[in-house]
């Protein structure tokens, strides 16, 4: 079930706040029961049968929490049971999303006549498997009490805000809050507008900019692209990922306040930063704190004595990011241009001396490896890019640039401006100061975007969401 659905909108949502808040029955226990019952259902009605793969998680993990709080002072068995944590877990992972593309590599490269298993890919599994490791590496880590109750483990790791597309939340910040949260109406009206905020971005702009990108793509399938029209193509689909996954996120953080819960930061502005390594300190934060938390400080991090040690951490943590959005060659090279750009903005702090060029460097590369990350295969990529950098391009502008310009421009231009954080530039300069006004300015402007968001919803036919591949 997409959150940017007539059904989610006005069927399941509303039914489940009406439950969830009924003046009958207000216990901690029933919330939580029900929560747990809703999220299943959720889940299930777009995976009937691969929710039992998701229950199956649940119990499993909540078996090793309990097996590795209970053996604390048994280092040997512990260490035992978080191996078999990892290796369960991605072997779940493994089997679901990587088998087929592992098969045909060995087919492929070793000439080896192996049946390619036909293995459907549920829906979310990436972000779930991890927030289940999560559960049990934080349970070790002592960032959270392990659950006697396996319905709070299933809470928490099948909780619908975040369940599909994320963000992935750490048990960690949530343990306290399963139990002992708070709902409250200031939270709930602040719920309300970010999820209208994250509805818009959604509809709106993600929708609308995805149409340019995926004709500059038609299009380089059938030949080579002028230059302007590969980087304008470049731009929409940068714009597009960032609001449909900010968006999807925004919706997640405001749903989740409608429940009490408090999840993390997603996205900071991510388009505005002067390096490589600041943006992805800004962009899906909760992917990148995953990695970092759980394998790069473990592996030393960046306080190891040697350049080569700091250059493998580097390596394998950046692999595993590319191979976590997909089982693509595309996504491994991916995940390899952000080791070797990072690397060497670590090793040389070269982008610091670029001055008002840093952000020009920052978008402009950023803008590449999403051209590669959208790609089918790597010969698309590569051609692509190619055409980005005046290689085999057709021409510098073409008829095709001005149409895709004059249809979907103001979609840029406004998806642009969002890009920039203009209540804290504003505030800096004490320029926005909160009073009634304003107040009464947002609510319209509320409901004036999710009334457009809505049209343009019932109205359109094209509505994915890029991170439910992942």
């Amino acid at each position: 079930m997409l959150f940017s659905t007539t059904v989610f909108l006005f069927v399941y949502l509303p039914l489940v706040l009406l439950i969830y808040y009924n003046p009958i029955v207000k216990s901690r226990g029933f919330r939580n029961m029900f929560l747990l019952a809703a999220s299943i259902f959720f889940y299930a009605w777009g995976e009937p049968v691969y929710v039992l793969l998701m229950i199956l998680s649940i119990f499993a993990n909540w078996g090793l929490g309990l097996l590795v709080d209970r053996n604390r002072e048994r280092k040997g068995a512990v260490r035992a049971l978080l191996v078999f944590t990892a290796v369960y877990n991605l072997g779940f992972l493994f089997v679901f999303k990587y088998l087929n593309f592992t098969v045909n590599n060995l087919n492929y490269f070793l000439g080896q006549p192996l049946e390619v298993p036909q293995i459907a890919l549920p829906i979310g599994i990436s972000f779930y498997t991890f927030q289940a490791m999560s559960y049990v590496l934080d349970v070790h880590r002592g960032r959270g009490e392990a659950q006697k109750n396996p319905l709070n483990v299933g809470l928490y790791i099948s909780l619908f805000p975040q369940l599909i597309a994320g963000p992935i939340v750490r048990y960690e910040t949530v343990a306290r809050q399963i139990r002992e949260r708070r709902e409250n109406l200031q939270d709930f009206c602040d719920g309300i507008f970010r999820f209208i905020w994250g509805f818009g971005k959604k509809i709106l702009l993600a929708n609308s900019l995805a149409l340019g990108a995926d004709a500059c793509y038609e299009m380089i399938g059938r030949g080579d692209l002028a230059w302007a029209t590969a980087w304008l193509g470049g731009i929409y689909y940068s714009l597009q990922i960032l609001f449909d996954f900010s968006g999807y996120s925004d919706m997640a953080i405001g749903l989740g306040k409608m429940f009490g819960f408090h999840f993390l930061e997603n996205f900071n502005y991510p388009y505005i930063s002067k390096s490589v390594s600041e943006f992805w300190r800004r962009w899906h934060i909760s992917l990148g704190s995953w990695f970092r938390d759980y394998v790069y400080f473990p592996m030393g991090g960046s306080r190891v004595e040697s350049k080569g040690r700091l250059v493998l951490n580097l390596f394998v943590v950046w692999s595993l990011t590319g191979i976590w959005h997909g089982a693509n060659w595309t996504f491994i090279l991916w995940g390899l241009m952000y080791f070797v750009l990072l690397t060497l903005e670590k090793l040389t702090g070269f982008e610091r001396k670029l001055g008002p060029l840093a952000r020009v460097y920052t978008l402009a590369l950023v803008c590449i490896g999403w051209v590669i990350f959208r790609a089918d295969n790597i010969f698309i990529a590569g051609r692509f890019v190619g055409n980005m950098l005046g290689i085999g391009a057709a021409g510098v502008v073409d008829a095709s640039f001005w149409l895709y310009l004059r249809e979907y421009g103001v979609y840029l231009i406004a998806a642009v401006l969002a890009c920039v954080p203009w209540k804290q530039l504003l505030e800096e300069k004490g320029l926005w100061k909160k009073d009634g006004v304003l107040d009464v300015l947002r609510v319209c402007v509320a409901f004036l975007v999710f009334g457009l968001a809505v049209i343009y919803m019932v109205k359109g036919t094209y509505n994915p969401f890029i991170y439910f591949n992942f």
